[in-house]
């Protein structure tokens, strides 16, 4: 079992990360352009139409590739793409809690927080994708809380490295700590099999991960009630 995670964005402070000692987390993975801000990732996940221009010009034998083939099955077996949240961090985040099944998560540049002046991006000024109009993306707060409340159940932490303004709630960390955090006190299996059940019962299917190819099945109102039953859930554990 590798025990530590990092999934490493865009934001502003992603930077930070290339100071870091490579013992501290087993793997790192890394979203779109975060490939540039250090050489010795480990995995580079991005989505179906991230430009080829935009990928690393090579790799090496212990790096790998991470597509929407690989990431939409460890994410349909967590519920869905719809239900975890179209936007990278979480998509990769769920992939990597059935890939590696790690005992830390730890995100960084993964804030989701977009500043009006000033860069974006620790690459400049991006499009703030989690901020687009999206029924899987109405409340970042809550795919958050189901993140942490489903790794919980398989006894992983999800902890945030930010320092920064976050749409993660989750305790924040220095990453030289990673290596020495307790299990998640509450390990909440039967709460998140209820959710899930819920979720289930919408029969929103899309098995290829493409949920904006039936919204005209899916209400946003269910969707909102699910959110806040996961919201709910967190605060009460």
């Amino acid at each position: 079992m590798q025990d530590v995670v990092v999934i490493l964005g865009s934001g502003p402070n992603a930077t930070e990360a290339q100071s870091w000692s490579r013992d501290m987390f087993d793997h790192l993975v890394v979203l779109n352009n975060a490939w540039r801000i250090r050489p010795d990732w480990s995995h580079f996940i991005h989505p179906e139409d991230f430009p080829e221009e935009r990928h690393p010009p090579s790799k090496s034998t212990t790096q790998a590739e991470v597509t929407y083939q690989d990431y939409v099955p460890q994410n349909n077996a967590f519920g869905g793409v719809l239900f975890a949240g179209g936007t990278m961090a979480f998509t990769a985040a769920y992939w990597a809690l059935g890939a590696f099944k790690p005992k830390v998560l730890a995100f960084i540049g993964c804030d989701m927080v977009y500043p009006t002046v000033g860069h974006t991006h620790f690459y400049g000024t991006g499009a703030a994708d989690p901020l687009r109009e999206d029924v899987s993306l109405q409340s970042l707060e809550a795919k958050a809380a189901r993140l942490a409340l489903i790794a919980a159940a398989q006894e992983c932490t999800c902890v945030n490295l930010s320092r920064l303004e976050s749409v993660l709630p989750y305790e924040r960390f220095h990453i030289a700590q990673l290596r020495d955090l307790p299990a998640p006190v509450v390990q909440p299996v039967f709460l998140v099999n209820k959710i899930h059940r819920s979720e289930a019962a919408l029969g929103y299917e899309a098995p290829s991960g493409r949920y904006w190819e039936i919204l005209d099945q899916i209400d946003p109102d269910k969707i909102a009630q699910i959110d806040q039953m996961w919201l709910q859930a967190y605060a009460a554990t």
